[in-house]
């Protein structure tokens, strides 16, 4: 992860991904390595949020329990 001290060092902002001073030419990041990475990670679903799915009003438990058919 990021090391705290060489967020703390830079008076301009941080790379999100390693936490080194940014570069005017991968802005926010400090390199192409560190854009790829955070890249990698919303491909791959790193940053996803979780979402909390509500129950269908429109679908009724029944609570009826159907025997399994073994032919």
């Amino acid at each position: 992860m990021a090391d705290l001290k060489a967020m703390k060092k830079s008076n301009g902002p941080a790379c999100p991904t390693c936490g080194k001073a940014e570069s005017l030419d991968n802005r926010p990041f400090c390199s192409e390595r560190c854009r790829d990475v955070d890249l990698n990670r919303w491909l791959s679903g790193a940053y996803a949020i979780p979402a909390v799915e509500k129950p269908d009003p429109d679908e009724q438990e029944t609570g009826e329990v159907l025997p399994l058919s073994r032919n």
